[in-house]
């Protein structure tokens, strides 16, 4: 693709996300609005929301509210891979990205500008061992989600370049944004090979998007912490020096357990976690008594709680210092 820059109509140099100093805390929140939404709004709590919340399977299109307590607060929009994936094993190809997605890129790009949310990651393929089985598997995967980025990023170019042509760049960078990329894998070799396609698509695109300033690294929330090939810290320590220079993480669906050390991590930029809702729903089946919105706000807020108090700083802290090649 022969990409030709027109400086002074196209926004240039775009950010894809604008990320702050320390360590985000995002609660996940399975829906788009409603007494969840509203409750981390009044705590002040960051959130992370999958794009399965707006999907509307009968009509085949997404559901986009104009305003819903969800746009009063700083979330990020998830594409919903691990969810893809699943439904892909139990009901074969779908009809919208890679035949795995129920979505089509345009619809999840239109979702992306209009959700309000503060950034979106790309749609990608999980490399969880229940969905990739061997390594020819997550070699697929890896190399599909840097394919799936591409596509995105000439969709969001795409549709930039028509609104430009009456529309400030200013206007147009706000309205169509530039995409989180996610790193895949299940190994720390698989990660990097993931990080330099990665990189390989976005350099492509630059000027018109600046480097990344987040990347997401998936397949995180269902692995050991410990394990030596394959511990959510051993990917970690495998990864420094292999980022981009400035480029900091979100990792998606961290254990509450790993906070203690992920904040060590001063790449580290986010995490997020369904744990709460997850756990909600458990205790209250053990106990026999419906999951109602109090009971899952009461599991919110222990669980938000116990990670702020992990990611404060305390005695003895040893954080690790950036690697300069």
């Amino acid at each position: 693709m022969q990409i030709k820059w027109e400086r002074g109509r196209m926004p240039m140099s775009q950010l894809n996300a604008h990320v702050d100093d320390g360590l985000v805390i995002r609660g996940g929140i399975p829906h788009s609005g409603g007494k969840l939404a509203f409750h981390a709004f009044n705590e002040g709590f960051a959130a992370m929301v999958s794009a399965s919340a707006f999907w509307n399977p009968k009509r085949g299109r997404f559901r986009i509210p104009e305003a819903t307590d969800l746009t009063e607060i700083d979330f990020a929009l998830d594409s919903a891979g691990f969810t893809a994936m699943k439904l892909f094993q139990s009901k074969g190809r779908q009809p919208g990205i890679a035949g795995v997605y129920p979505w089509t890129m345009e619809q999840f790009v239109e979702l992306a500008s209009f959700s309000g949310a503060a950034w979106v990651a790309q749609p990608d393929l999980c490399c969880e061992p229940e969905l990739a089985v061997d390594q020819q598997a997550i070699d697929y995967r890896v190399n599909a989600t840097a394919t799936l980025l591409e596509g995105m990023l000439r969709v969001v170019y795409a549709w930039q370049d028509q609104l430009a042509r009456t529309l400030s760049a200013n206007a147009v960078q706000n309205m169509v944004r530039i995409p989180v990329p996610v790193a895949q894998g299940w190994s720390v070799d698989d990660y990097r090979r993931s990080i330099d396609l990665m990189m390989q698509v976005w350099e492509r695109w630059m000027p018109w998007i600046a480097p990344p300033a987040l990347i997401g690294l998936g397949s995180v929330c269902r692995r050991h912490l410990t394990d030596p090939h394959h511990g959510l810290f051993a990917i970690l320590e495998g990864l420094e020096g292999h980022l981009p220079p400035g480029t900091r993480c979100h990792l998606f669906g961290v254990k509450g357990q790993a906070l203690d050390r992920v904040k060590m991590y001063d790449w580290v930029a986010s995490v997020d976690s369904m744990a709460a809702d997850f756990a909600a729903r458990v205790k209250a089946r053990k106990a026999g008594v419906s999951n109602t919105i109090a009971h899952r706000i009461a599991e919110v807020d222990r669980w938000m709680e116990s990670a702020i108090r992990r990611v404060a700083p305390a005695a003895g802290d040893q954080f690790r210092l950036s690697f300069v090649a």
